[in-house]
């Protein structure tokens, strides 16, 4: 077994890839169809302690066992799957789905003889606006409603130190919606904030509220409440602009 530094360089993990791909070639054979890098190297957003993540599609009926190690002091995470489920799972929308398509449409093929990279890629952008406007609605229910109503119990009670904590889930769960809302995936989650500032379609009160939470000034509590309560106006709005009504006015059975 070959002992690896921690790679410093982009080089050094696509050097390291390929011989993953010939190791792994030479163990499963034909059973593998394509082994592809995803992730902030394929995004090409990598630095010098970024992890090396490769998709690993096998033939349907063919499991193999997934990998993730730390090789010397490198990680590499390997995500082995079956060609049927890889292009479902390339279709699933759900709240994280800005989060998770790149790793779909930003692929570095290593071995590809079927052209499944090529393929898979369009998939996750043929969701429907109306599919979209669904599970932003389920969402908006399970997180962001929940999080403004324990963030005002809290501040109520005066336990204040939860404020920053709720501001920065409530930032985070109205990011996730910004990207579902523009149809718009983020290159990689270190940059999710900045990338969905700069998108056109987001709520009014997210920015002021973004550049709290980006720039680490949350000590004055009671500004950050208010901020939080912004944006929970702005979200609102929002959503009614865009035709979005999560709200009952009967019960449901």
């Amino acid at each position: 077994m070959l002992a690896y530094p921690a790679a410093t360089s982009r080089q050094e993990k696509l050097d390291l890839a390929k011989e993953i791909v010939t190791r792994l070639q030479e163990k499963f054979g034909d059973t593998i169809l394509a082994i592809g890098i995803y992730g902030s190297l394929a995004q090409g957003t990598d630095g010098p302690f970024s992890d090396l993540e490769m998709h690993v599609v096998t033939k349907n009926g063919s499991k193999l066992p997934a990998y993730e190690f730390i090789l010397g002091e490198f990680k590499v995470e390997l995500t082995t799957v079956e060609k049927g489920e890889f292009f479902t799972k390339a279709k699933e929308l759900d709240d994280s789905w800005a989060i998770k398509a790149g790793a779909y449409i930003k692929v570095i093929p290593l071995y590809d003889p079927h052209g499944i990279f090529t393929e898979v890629k369009e998939l996750p952008l043929q969701i429907s606006q109306d599919a979209i406007r669904d599970i932003m609605r389920e969402f908006m229910i399970w997180e962001p409603y929940e999080t403004m109503g324990k963030l005002r119990n809290n501040y109520r009670l005066e336990n204040f130190d939860y404020i920053p904590l709720a501001a920065k889930d409530l930032v985070w769960q109205t990011t996730k919606l910004v990207g579902l809302a523009n149809k718009n995936y983020f290159s990689t989650r270190a940059r999710t904030l900045e990338e969905a500032l700069i998108m056109s379609s987001k709520p009014s009160g997210y920015e002021e509220l973004v550049r709290l939470v980006m720039a680490g000034r949350l000590d004055d509590k009671k500004l950050v409440y208010e901020c939080c309560e912004k944006l929970w106006s702005g979200l609102n709005e929002w959503f009614d602009e865009i035709g979005i009504d999560y709200r009952l006015q009967e019960l449901p059975f």
